[in-house]
């Protein structure tokens, strides 16, 4: 029995090539079960009417197909379904979907959902785009990515990608964080003192987990990375909020008896403030004496391009009390899930240990592909572009905000990629943002980086990561327009 034509749909565009939607449009229904062992294919010359495409591009499709044994090909009889394609499992229809009691009195008390910010799966179709953290595919280096990616693929590397490495790091890697990345934040460490890490995120997750929980205390700025809290109520852990100022968290606000204190300090997540050396001095010295651990998470160091920064908190820890936490995630793409943390050995122990018990390592195959990366010199490059792309697009944001009379709030001195901001009391940003929406603006509503109890609502951030140049003007001015006109 034939398959005819007509049975075929091809997945939308932007899904791979033509080639590569054919054969995702063929296994898709084999794998289903609509098409059987032992059917024939339509024609080449069948399907590539149907489709509205060329004859050979299906031939190469099929041929790709008879190669991993989804088809076979007879002779002059055509292309058919292989009696050896890989099949889904015939499984009984499941019954209505039930939540038993017993379930939601184990998770009751647990925290199922942290305070997020709300971006939109396809923030890219938005024209004035102002959300924080994405990639701009224009700045970023893809050439170069995969032939880094494709070697890290290689015979050579086949262990690297193949084999599990337990609780161990790819040692190339951790040889060019250790030479590379932590000397220009004045850090010096062994490769004992470094983890690994699936990004930021989830190196203060190992953190709080290992120095935390029930009957501790930790202090955060207030306002502070959304995230954050959620991560550290996981632990059942107190959480005590520090209103920050101009110049990031003031030492003497930390409240005595606290175990950690976890902080941006030269990138101060959202207000952007970077905390001055005498300050970054203050905050050791309280360590030291009130006995508590720093938690430095020092996200966007890379993106300093007004002026040079300020050593790390841990290039002035002379005896081992901060833990710092770094990321790839601003400077190459966040989607890639890769960060590291560097402390005492004795805490990277304890970490490592976590981390073996939940996610054993990142992907070798990722942890290679940036050790080439960084090697060969693509990343300092890629630094430089965006560095220079940064800066014409803040310089761009900065006047259409001062042309528009908007407040800014917080820009920081050094760089990074955003504006904290300030409307008038009267706004609410969750509200002023759905109305921007409708305009084809995304802003970043800011209630959700305060402390719960005492969140203002009439701040916002404004990120030019993914924006170009030349739509800045007009998002900036539907902003103020909607503002004046009291949308919020």
């Amino acid at each position: 029995m034939s398959i005819p034509a007509e049975a075929f749909v091809l997945p939308p565009a932007g899904r791979g090539s033509l080639q590569q939607r054919i054969r995702q449009m063929v296994t898709e229904g084999i794998l289903a079960g609509r098409f059987r062992p032992g059917q024939r294919m339509p024609s080449s010359r069948g399907l590539a009417e149907h489709l509205g495409i060329s004859r050979i591009t299906v031939t190469l499709s099929y041929a790709e197909l008879v190669s991993s044994d989804y088809l076979t090909a007879r002779g002059r009889s055509g292309y058919f379904v292989s009696e050896n394609a890989p099949r889904a499992p015939d499984m009984p229809a499941r019954g209505p979907r039930a939540e038993s009691p017993d379930v939601a009195r184990l998770l009751a008390g647990r925290v199922l959902a942290a305070g997020q910010v709300d971006r939109p799966a396809d923030w890219e179709a938005y024209p004035y785009s102002f959300i924080y953290g994405q990639a701009d595919a224009t700045l970023f280096d893809h050439q170069n990515w995969r032939l880094c990616a494709v070697r890290a693929l290689g015979r050579r590397d086949f262990a690297t990608l193949t084999q599990d490495y337990y609780d161990r790091d790819d040692p190339l890697l951790i040889e060019h964080v250790l030479r590379s990345i932590l000397p220009r934040r004045g850090i010096a460490a062994e490769p004992d003192e470094v983890l690994l890490t699936l990004g930021a995120q989830n190196g203060l997750w190992l953190a709080s987990q290992v120095l935390l929980g029930p009957g501790r205390r930790a202090a955060v700025e207030n306002p502070c990375y959304s995230g954050l809290r959620g991560v550290l109520a996981a632990t059942g852990t107190e959480i005590l909020p520090v209103d920050v100022d101009a110049d990031g968290l003031p030492p003497e606000a930390v409240p005595k008896g606290v175990d950690a204190v976890f902080t941006t300090a030269s990138h101060q997540c959202p207000t952007n403030a970077t905390m001055p050396l005498e300050r970054r001095l203050a905050l050791l010295e309280a360590a030291g004496r009130e006995g508590f651990v720093i938690v430095e998470d020092d996200y966007e160091f890379e993106m300093s391009f007004l002026k040079p920064v300020s050593p790390a908190l841990k290039s002035l820890d002379s005896d081992g009390r901060v833990i710092y936490a770094g990321s790839f995630s601003k400077s190459v793409f966040p989607g890639m899930r890769l960060g590291y943390l560097v402390g005492p050995a004795s805490f990277i122990r304890a970490a490592r240990a976590l981390r073996l018990t939940t996610l054993r390592h990142p992907p070798g195959h990722i942890q290679r592909t940036v050790a080439y990366f960084l090697s060969l010199g693509h990343y300092d490059a890629l630094i430089n572009r965006m560095r220079t792309a940064y800066r014409r697009r803040r310089q761009a944001m900065e006047e259409a905000i001062r042309d528009n009379g908007l407040v800014v709030a917080g820009q920081g001195g050094f760089g990074g990629s955003s504006f904290w901001m300030r409307a008038p009391a009267t706004v609410n940003t969750e509200v002023l943002a759905e109305r921007l929406r409708a305009e084809g603006v995304l802003i970043e509503p800011g209630r959700v980086f305060f402390d719960p109890e005492s969140a203002p609502r009439n701040y916002y951030r404004l990120a030019y990561s993914s924006t170009p140049p030349v739509r800045i003007p007009e998002g900036i001015a539907r902003i103020a327009r909607a503002i004046r006109q009291g949308a919020g």
